[in-house]
């Protein structure tokens, strides 16, 4: 596992964490107003649906950041791919089973539970628009680039030379180039 963070996870997971704080208090307004349409039915169907619905959505940014812990391994995209392909079957399987077996279920207020469930997506596509717009992530992320040209070398200076460990980006270290010997002089002139 790669020591180095994508520059993408603190993105999400502050995404994450927003998204949890919203939750708790949609799930109150959502237990109060299905209180109020229709009794305990109304309060077990908003809560059960405002859960639901983050549920879902909190799938996709954990797989992602779960699937980052292999950034820079030799398999890391088709892993990557794997987890979050996984995560959304996962979450298709999850739904299915699930709006199953609420179905016709006698202690659902149908209303309440779909307008709980619509209001927990737009709630979490709303924090991800905010969170998004307000990131500060580069165009260009987790890579390396040249830090030096052939070219702009001057004569008879010596630099260390940086060698990536496995190619990961991001992860170099620098090994210094050996001591030219004392006894020999250089053919070029200056």
């Amino acid at each position: 596992m790669s020591p180095n963070p994508v520059s993408s996870n603190p993105i999400l997971r502050r995404t994450l964490i927003l998204s949890g704080v919203a939750t708790v208090i949609l799930a109150i307004v959502a237990g109060v107003v299905g209180f109020i349409v229709g009794q305990t039915e109304g309060l077990i169907s908003g809560l059960l649906g405002v859960v639901l619905a983050m549920l879902f959505l909190a799938i996709t940014g954990a797989s992602i950041l779960i699937a980052n812990r292999w950034f820079g391994q030799p398999l890391y995209v088709q892993l990557f791919f794997a987890i979050v392909m996984g995560g959304w079957l996962l979450k298709l399987g999850l739904f299915l089973v699930i709006m199953i077996v609420l179905s016709g279920q006698p202690w659902i207020h149908p209303m309440v539970f779909f307008l709980s469930i619509v209001a927990g997506v737009i709630m979490s596509l709303v924090i991800d628009v905010l969170v998004l717009t307000k990131m500060r992530l580069p165009n260009v992320s987790d890579i390396s680039l040249p830090t030096e040209v052939p070219e702009d070398r001057a004569p008879g200076v010596v630099l260390p030379t940086v060698v990536p460990e496995d190619r990961a980006p991001g992860r170099h270290h620098i090994v210094p180039e050996k001591p030219a010997d004392e006894g020999s002089t250089d053919s070029r002139t200056i």
